[in-house]
């Protein structure tokens, strides 16, 4: 079984989406998302610097149509089959639901684009932050937290842990990290998947009560509780409300590895989920897709895309 999987906030690089404007109907595409984003993508994705794209309210509609462009390729090149699991990290899951056909691609990049701006404003209420804690004791680690006035924000399996909150919480927990954990600033621009998140919403909710939705037509894994999820509408609403709640990556690749995935593979731009993945899906066959390229390499060893 395959799972296709599409990454989160901070996977972004300078020129990402160069080579994949060379495709058939890659520009025509981009060019579409860019009108229903309002974001000039094609120039985003090919030539602004990376500072420019770390901003919240550009690098997730443009890691949204990343994704969206390798999945469209694979497509193209190959097959996906019908019993695939299809999941997001994050931000991620707003592509994920395009690929499972919950939301057109076009809606998916409105969405993205309203999730990101919205966010982008409520990160500049207080300063806030991120820290990934590695290792240690999970208990141990959690406990850390609460006493420095964090909320574990993404967990991520594999010993990883990703705190947010207040600067000065951060701060508190550098001073006293958990035993035998290591800790690791992440650069950006607040804490998400906390309540600090909170006045995004309303905004991104009322947008979302206005897209059209379809059920899944592939089996779509949730960040909230690593279920399989039947109804677009639930996935959706459930996508809402993860901009406040923890992304619980650990609990999707439980049900992966219980539904017998063997084989994984990243869109782009890919690194961090593959990265999770060679941790804790040791035995499954995995492959990050970063440029075109890549997918033939895909097709050669997934028998699934190649129809073999």
């Amino acid at each position: 079984m395959l799972c296709l999987t599409a990454p989160g906030q901070g996977s972004q690089k300078a020129g990402m989406l160069a080579p994949w404007l060379e495709l058939p109907g890659a520009a025509d595409r981009l060019a579409d998302w860019s009108a229903s984003s309002g974001l000039d993508l094609e120039r985003l994705g090919t030539t602004a610097t990376l500072q420019e794209i770390t901003d919240t309210a550009v690098t997730q509609p443009l890691v949204v149509a990343s994704a969206l462009l390798g999945a469209a390729e694979l497509r193209r090149r190959g097959q996906v089959p019908s019993d695939t699991l299809v999941a997001g990290h994050s931000i991620g899951e707003i592509a994920a639901l395009a690929i499972a056909g919950v939301v057109s691609e076009a809606d998916a990049l409105r969405l993205a684009s309203v999730r990101g701006a919205a966010m982008s404003r409520a990160c500049a209420e207080r300063p806030t932050g991120m820290i990934a804690v590695l290792g240690g004791v999970e208990a141990d680690v959690l406990l850390a937290l609460e006493n420095a006035g964090l909320a574990p924000a993404n967990r991520n399996g594999s010993g990883q842990i990703v705190a947010a909150g207040p600067l000065e919480a951060c701060d508190a927990l550098e001073k006293n990290p958990p035993t035998r954990a290591r800790l690791r600033r992440l650069e950006v621009a607040g804490a998400f998947h906390t309540h600090h998140m909170a006045s995004a919403v309303d905004e991104f909710r009322a947008l979302a009560d206005t897209v059209r939705v379809n059920d899944p037509e592939l089996a779509l894994l949730s960040n909230a509780d690593g279920m399989v999820v039947a109804s677009g509408r639930d996935a959706l609403d459930r996508v809402v409300s993860q901009i406040t709640h923890p992304v619980r990556w650990d609990l999707c690749t439980q049900t992966m590895l219980k539904l017998g995935v063997d084989a994984f593979v990243e869109l782009p731009p890919s690194g961090a989920l593959v990265g999770l993945a060679k941790r804790s899906m040791r035995e499954v066959a995995r492959h990050g897709v970063t440029v075109p390229e890549d997918i033939e390499t895909a097709l050669a060893t997934v028998p699934a895309l190649s129809g073999a």
